[in-house]
């Protein structure tokens, strides 16, 4: 059968440096204590990105359902993988919306065990938003680690990675934000929603640099191809777009218990999937294409009319539909195993038909290929 290719685009996604945060790293007195605030943040933080792996990755990215679609099937990130891997449940409270009333200086002091009146002496407008620079933080940071202020010591290093590396915005710069993403408790949400939409808006623009936080999707997508000779081991030095297009979805690892939670978000208010808000706008999230990583089948091909491509920048959303949008999240709907369907993961026919149609229509970004060596999941 002969395959329609696309053109590719150059896309990067944005490495900062984390050598001064590596450095508070090593500082921490309990990375236990860490991880029961804030999440597994340390570990994200030492997570090592491979070259080539996520530009590959962005080439096969669906702008119509929001998804990354291969030859016969398709992957996307979850909330409840994103749950696991930031090691924080998904809550049901309203995440940021930029509707937030202005966070003072007072409160921002309060949140980082600091005075008053040194958060207003360095509170000052970079790229037309307040905010605190990074090394004024850093420098906390490590005052407050000499001196063995934990609590102190811990909210900052953890404010830290949530602005230079999770929520990419302006270099060595924390803004109100992110620190409002910060005291609101809730970042899955925004996470997720950041790295569709910065997905979405570079791969709709051709190409750039992607400014959502690398190493999540980069442990997501790892984490469903490691069962996979040709990403364990590499003996004939294969293209990244190779080893992709070797594998089809008999390959890849779909389930794992630990992201099993027992039911997920299925959808908001009148909404038949779900809207994830971010610091540049929103855009939709489909969970029924992606029950199959939670350990459910996919039976059917989804009704189109469940699925929706909407995005939006926030220089250019309806206020009345973001307000929508924002009420949608106080009546979040979830499904449950009795309604998902008995846990075997496997795609049916129809399901299987509908993924290669729509493959064939967005045409792939390189041919499908055989691997030339034996391989095997484990």
């Amino acid at each position: 059968m002969e395959h329609r290719m696309r053109n590719t685009n150059k896309y990067t996604f944005k490495s900062p440096d984390l050598t001064e945060l590596k450095k508070l790293g090593f500082m921490m007195v309990s990375r236990e204590d860490i991880r029961a605030r804030y999440g597994r943040l340390v570990g994200i933080l030492k997570t090592k990105v491979e070259d080539g792996v996520l530009n590959t990755l962005v080439q096969s990215y669906d702008p119509l359902y929001h998804c990354f679609t291969f030859p016969d099937y398709q992957l996307m990130p979850t909330l409840e993988e994103y749950s696991y891997w930031f090691g924080l449940p998904v809550s049901d409270k309203l995440p940021f919306s930029g509707s937030e009333k202005t966070l003072t200086p007072v409160a921002i002091a309060k949140a980082l065990h600091l005075e008053t009146s040194i958060v207003k002496a360095n509170f000052i407008t970079k790229g037309w938003i307040l905010g605190l620079t990074s090394r004024f933080l850093m420098e906390k940071a490590f005052v407050f680690a000499e001196v063995d202020n934990r609590d102190a010591f811990e909210a900052i290093f953890a404010l830290l990675i949530y602005g230079i590396m999770l929520f990419l915005n302006i270099d060595n710069f924390v803004d109100v934000n992110v620190v409002r993403i910060f005291l609101i408790s809730n970042p899955l949400p925004i996470l997720l929603g950041y790295t569709y939409h910065s997905i979405h808006h570079k791969t709709k623009k051709g190409g750039g640099t992607i400014l959502c936080c690398a190493p999540l999707p980069y442990k997501w997508f790892i984490s469903h191809l490691a069962g996979s000779r040709l990403f364990r081991e590499n003996p004939q030095k294969l293209r990244w777009s190779q080893r992709f297009m070797s594998i089809d979805q008999g390959n890849i690892h779909w389930y794992d218990p630990s992201y099993d939670i027992g039911v997920i978000i299925d959808s908001c208010d009148e909404f038949p999937n779900a809207y994830l808000l971010g610091v540049h706008g929103g855009i939709i999230y489909n969970p029924i294409l992606a029950i199959r990583h939670l350990g459910y089948p996919m039976e059917d091909k989804p009704d189109n009319l469940l699925l929706s491509g909407f995005f939006y920048l926030n220089k250019e959303e309806s206020s009345g539909f973001k307000d929508r949008i924002i009420h949608a999240w106080s009546n979040i709907h979830k499904k449950g195993k009795g309604r998902l369907g008995r846990e075997n993961y496997v795609a049916f026919e129809p399901y299987t038909q509908w993924v290669c149609a729509r493959a064939s229509e967005l045409e792939m970004p390189c041919a499908p290929e055989n691997p030339s060596f034996p391989y095997a999941i484990t």
